[in-house]
């Protein structure tokens, strides 16, 4: 016969003392079990005992977690929790150093349990641990086991950081401070000074202003993989903590410095395994980094500011500088608009909209105190309601999307050139353009990185890619803006098929970036790896997988069925070709010249093909078989 569902068979030891097997009854009180093991060892006074779990943290039984008993668990009969604080607190006291030892040693190993945590806090437990910490009497093992026993208490989220004294925060940046330190103590300090930097802002503070960023920079480049994890944990809670402009001198200083190269050297390509927690704190320093181009995502472009009208001709003069200056000397007014206007179009600049509102910056009153002349000098280069400053009035990516178009113009002129102009030559439908290719894909970009967003409490998805190398992103965004071109020309795109490229560029630019790629150049050949066709491919694949066509009775049912289904395709072919069709004929420029048509009437038993002058209506194929609309006539 079965045991009751809540009847566990457990096991219960103490020292000296034989084990006990017995039937524990869920339903019935904790206090009554208690006493029934202690009756059967002769043991009095039940309640100063309680029951452990054998292994682990040797969590304390109680009415909230005895849930957690299961059938063939191991207790142990052990003091109780209120009576077994109060003796290692007295420990605490005691002037023999090995006693205090293994006072400390027994408190480490308790303190994660929320019962005994509860106990010690209630007796000033902490305040005897801070005590020992700010004294400093012993800087190597009593001091470790101090300040483990201390966190250990404090992670129960029972006392606020925030009120530790600004005595005790001081000793413990000394010891982060100190040189000759022993090697289990500073990780520990590091992990209290992180905790206090992401709990309390006026700690934190304190803590920003007393360690250096250079002596985080030496327990960094130290060998020891445990020190290296929390003194990036501090450093990445010091960064959270900094506003936008200080975060930006901080990572600007740590960059001279050398840590981008130090990170990705001997940290991320460090012959021992990247640890999870330094992977989440290298998650955390890559947000943060890519997290300073937030302020350009989210600003739209200024009229009004000199700098960045300037900035939008010198892409135009990068492309067109030739061109323009020779076609533009001697021009008139109208013509010299004209010519500008055109040339932006080239770029991929919509600026053309009659339908536009004039722009608040013809405002009178507003252009007298913000540069009349230079603004004027720069709208009358475009027609009336024209102006190609428009297209980056949206946030995102706001000036981030012009950065990166000067950046790629800079850096890689001849692509640039390449890519304006290849696309300058084509026909208007079928030409990318650049200006607001390079728009939509900034915003893919910073979707894909999360630009903008929180960084997450779990999260170890960094890239190594972004520590190989400065100006990362704007790195790959000239890798990104290649890589469109190049679908743009495998998928014969035009105008109408924007979005559907811009779908085919993000799955790519994902599924290369899940890869993790070390560095930008490998980046590059996986991405130009995974065509377009590629990418069908894997559609392909991960549909069916997902519908299950895939399984072994569906592709033996699929061979059965497979002979009268081509049957039934080559009919219908038949049928086709007898009826006749029309399609588009492309040149080797790929410039629709005329319209072709074949034919396969049933009685010459023979294929008629040529070209249309002008498309016909909808009567059938084979009704003009004979018609002048004929160009080229001929039989097969």
């Amino acid at each position: 016969m079965a045991p009751p569902r809540n009847v566990v068979k457990i096991a219960v030891q103490m020292r000296d003392a034989i084990p006990q097997l017995i039937r524990l009854d869920q339903a019935k009180p904790l206090a009554a079990v208690l006493k029934e093991v202690c009756d059967a060892w002769s043991l009095v006074h039940s309640e100063r005992y309680a029951l452990q779990f054998a292994d682990g943290h040797r969590k304390y039984i109680t009415e909230n977690n005895r849930t957690e008993i299961k059938n063939g668990s191991i207790l142990c009969l052990s003091t109780a929790p209120d009576l077994e604080a109060e003796r290692l607190l007295g420990g605490l006291q005691c002037g023999s150093r090995e006693r205090r030892r293994e006072t400390l040693q027994h408190l480490v190993l308790l303190a994660p349990d929320m019962t005994f945590a509860q106990e010690v806090i209630s007796r000033d437990g902490l305040q005897r641990l801070g005590t020992i910490i700010e004294d400093g009497d012993d800087l190597g093992e009593l001091l470790a086991l101090a300040l483990r026993a201390f966190l250990e208490l404090m992670e129960h989220g029972m006392v606020s950081w925030e009120t530790l004294s600004i005595p005790f925060v001081r000793k413990v940046v000394c010891y982060v401070n100190m040189n000759l330190m022993d090697a289990s103590v500073q990780p520990l300090a590091l992990r209290l000074l992180e905790s206090v930097t992401l709990s309390s802002p006026a700690l934190g503070q304190l803590v920003k202003s007393e360690v250096p960023l250079d002596r985080l920079l030496v327990h960094l480049q130290v060998m020891n993989q445990q020190l290296q994890t929390k003194a990036m944990a501090l450093l990445t809670a010091l960064l959270q903590g900094a506003s936008s402009t200080e975060r930006k001198h901080m990572l600007d200083y740590l960059w001279q410095r050398n840590l981008r190269q130090f990170i990705y050297k001997n940290i991320i390509h460090s012959a021992a395994p990247l640890g999870d927690e330094m992977a989440h704190h290298l998650y955390v320093l890559q947000a943060l980094m890519l997290g300073l181009l937030e302020p350009r995502m989210r600003t739209p472009l200024d009229p009004y500011s000199q700098e960045q009208r300037e900035q939008l001709q010198a892409l135009r003069q990068a492309a067109f500088d030739p061109e323009g200056e020779s076609l533009g000397t001697g021009l008139s007014a109208d013509r010299r608009r004209s010519l500008c206007a055109r040339e932006f179009r080239k770029l991929g600049f919509s600026v053309s909209n009659p339908s536009l509102a004039p722009h608040p910056c013809l405002n009178p009153g507003l252009l007298c105190s913000r540069g009349l002349e230079s603004l004027l000098s720069y709208l009358s280069l475009f027609p009336q309601n024209s102006n190609p400053a428009q297209d980056l009035e949206r946030v995102p990516p706001g000036l981030l999307a012009l950065d990166n178009m000067l950046y790629f113009s800079r850096h890689a002129p001849s692509a640039y050139s390449r890519f304006v102009l290849e696309n300058s030559s084509r026909e208007d439908k079928h030409e990318c353009p650049f200006a607001r290719s390079s728009i939509q894909l900034t915003v893919l970009l910073c979707e894909l990185l999360h630009i903008g967003e929180p960084c997450s409490e779990t999260a170890q998805d960094f890239s190594p890619m972004f520590f190989s190398q400065d100006q990362s992103f704007h790195e790959l965004f000239c890798v990104s803006i290649q890589l469109l071109n190049k679908t743009w020309k495998e998928m014969r795109a035009t105008q109408e098929d924007f979005d559907k490229v811009m779908q085919v560029v993000r799955e790519q630019l994902a599924r290369t970036l899940a890869l993790k790629p070390s560095s930008l150049e490998l980046f590059r050949t996986k991405v130009n790896a995974l065509p377009y066709g590629e990418v069908l491919r894997l559609r392909q694949t991960e549909r069916l997988h997902q519908e299950g066509t895939l399984a072994p009775p569906i592709l033996e049912l699929r061979e059965k069925l497979k002979p009268e289904l081509m049957g039934l395709i080559r009919q219908q072919r038949l049928l086709r070709l007898c009826e006749g069709t029309l399609f588009r004929k492309i040149s080797s420029r790929r410039r629709q010249t005329s319209c072709g048509s074949a034919a396969c009437p049933l009685t010459t038993r023979c294929c008629s093909m040529g070209t249309w002058r002008r498309v016909p209506a909808h009567p059938p194929l084979r009704a003009y078989l004979s018609s002048s609309l004929w160009l080229i006539s001929r039989h097969c």
